[in-house]
């Protein structure tokens, strides 16, 4: 069972996801919050498996609120939920360890296909979050491309393999089935990418790869 920190301040948006959440038999909605404070509270008292984040919210907002939750509980994963126009904040959330991007106009399977994603260790972007983010990196691509081909180069073969692979929305179960070895394997090479890498998450260490032309 996934279990879910919802944190929105408009009461009829956490309404609406907590309902499309528990549709899923697989996901439980251990606790709401209507400001990034209180989500920080619920997050330390629950301990939940992905804690999903409305951006803007008041007494502490979402940017500040994933900081606070990812630095007490390493192991809780983070969505943000953005809307249009919102642009400059995607770049600072994956900084401070955000996981993945979700619209709150964007498709119901989205909402669902992201919180088992980031529940299973991977990273998710909906795929409207990810053409903006691309097309801002495109601004200075030649500058990015040769600073993450420096980056990537410090891997060994093997890592750069599961870089890729990480970049393709894998999983550290899918990689691992993927390369014939054991899960633990996988985790243990990701933690080495992220170090060499400087990359606080598996969405930046995706970001670098695309740059460097791995995928």
């Amino acid at each position: 069972m996934i279990r879910v920190l919802l944190a929105d301040d408009e009461a009829m948006i956490r309404a609406g996801v907590a309902a499309i959440l528990s549709a899923d038999q697989d996901i439980e909605v251990v606790a709401q919050a209507e400001d990034g404070r209180a989500a920080v509270e619920q997050a330390r008292a629950t301990r939940p498996d992905v804690a999903l984040l409305d951006i803007r919210m008041p007494v502490l907002d979402g940017l500040a609120a994933a900081e606070e939750i990812r630095r007490v509980l390493p192991g809780t994963g983070v969505l943000m939920l953005t809307t249009f126009g919102e642009d400059a904040y995607i770049e600072r959330a994956l900084g401070l360890g955000a996981s993945g991007f979700l619209l709150k106009s964007g498709d119901p399977r989205e909402l669902l296909a992201g919180v088992h994603a980031v529940a299973d260790g991977a990273a998710f972007l909906s795929p409207k979050v990810a053409h903006r983010l691309l097309t801002q990196l495109s601004g200075d691509r030649l500058g990015r491309a040769s600073a993450a081909r420096e980056r990537v180069a410090a891997l060994t073969p093997r890592e750069r393999e599961v870089l890729t692979l990480l970049a393709g929305g894998l999983s550290n179960a899918d990689v691992a089935g993927r390369m014939f070895v054991v899960e633990g394997t996988v985790k243990a090479h990701v933690s080495t990418i992220l170090t060499r890498l400087d990359a606080r998450n598996r969405v930046q260490a995706a970001i670098i790869a695309y740059e460097a032309g791995l995928v």
